[in-house]
């Protein structure tokens, strides 16, 4: 049976699940591989499994592993085995596979083999018949920023977290294509702002901590002498100057590019929507701020406005280091025009 780690984490996160017999974790995402490991684990204790490691240093190796399946101790009720690496069973290792996987019951050992990202091809081959027969298949691959943001949730749920719309926008945006990043800002905004909740991993019975940008912007480490809500409020206040400070500060205090611009490129796209006619409430926008959004739109002309997405694009290209453009001076020029200063 193959799912995705999505669906193979909320079916491990019920109190009992079986898990004697194969499982196989694909995937290039070594964190994914972990977490599963992390869920299996819990159960493998309740269970009383002994737990060993055996890494594939050839095909060979596998002849160990299969001794162990057959191995029962004394102490133990059950056994679980993590096996690692790509070395692929030979014809006669298959044929005992495929006997032990058909014979499983309760209390058969478990093995969890953690693989590289396999192809379709491979996936066709004989080695892969007896885990898609009998066992689990998981695929611990990323495939896009939603499935990231999908993951990141389930995580966010079991420190007992509810992060707002605008905290998910800039939490994706800061830790761009990372996992294991956005993953340490949510443990960090667990003990932050729901100490009790993470003391008591997965305890339910707490009700979750609503988390808003300002929460967020707490958990991001900075030493800046100001925040990317000081630039936000100095370009939208048509203070040119203070833009140009505040940018320097940040540049000087190597604030991450990456929530430089999303702040940017946040305010830009507000004031675009209010000047196609958008209400403001319906944009998010917080009341105390509105005045601010309005009168930043009317410091703007179309004809101004059709350059942001150009030069939008251009700063993230200088953020990924796709071209070799300063990212800061793009950043810079792209603030002053929203403050209505235009750089060049």
């Amino acid at each position: 049976m193959q799912q995705t780690f999505i669906q193979a984490y909320a079916k491990l996160s019920q109190p009992k699940v079986a898990t004697a017999g194969l499982w196989l974790a694909q995937g290039d995402e070594p964190l994914l591989q972990q977490w599963l490991i992390d869920e299996l684990r819990s159960h493998w204790q309740a269970e009383s499994r002994s737990i060993k490691r055996f890494d594939l240093l050839s095909a060979k190796s596998w002849h160990e592993v299969m001794s162990e399946l057959g191995t029962q101790s004394l102490f133990d009720d059950a056994s679980a085995l993590i096996v690692t690496g790509n070395h692929k069973p030979d014809k006669a290792i298959i044929s005992e596979i495929e006997r032990f996987a058909s014979a499983v019951d309760d209390h058969s050992p478990s093995l969890l083999w953690l693989i590289s990202k396999i192809d379709k091809k491979s996936q066709a081959s004989k080695w892969f018949a007896p885990f898609s027969k009998f066992g689990h298949i998981i695929d611990c691959n990323l495939y896009d920023e939603r499935g990231r943001q999908q993951i990141l949730q389930l995580k966010a749920e079991r420190f007992g977290l509810r992060l707002s719309t605008d905290a998910w926008q800039l939490l994706m945006s800061h830790t761009e294509h990372n996992l294991l990043a956005a993953y340490q800002t949510l443990w960090r905004l667990s003990y932050l702002f729901a100490p009790q909740i993470a003391a008591s991993f997965n305890d339910s019975s707490h009700a979750p901590v609503a988390i808003d940008i300002e929460d967020l912007q707490a958990a991001l480490v900075s030493d800046a002498q100001f925040s990317v809500f000081d630039l936000s409020d100095a370009m939208l206040s048509g203070d040119s100057l203070q833009v140009v400070k505040i940018m320097q500060a940040l540049q000087d205090s190597d604030e991450p590019t990456t929530l430089v611009l999303w702040a940017i490129s946040k305010d830009m796209r507000a004031i675009m929507a209010l000047m196609d006619g958008k209400d403001p409430q319906s944009l998010g926008i917080w009341r105390s701020k509105q005045g601010l959004y309005q009168n930043a739109f009317r410091r703007q002309s179309r004809e101004q406005t059709e350059l942001w997405f150009d030069l939008l694009y251009r700063c993230d290209l200088a953020v990924k280091g796709v071209i070799a453009q300063n990212p800061w001076e793009l950043l810079l020029q792209a603030a002053l025009l929203v403050s209505g200063q235009r750089l060049f």
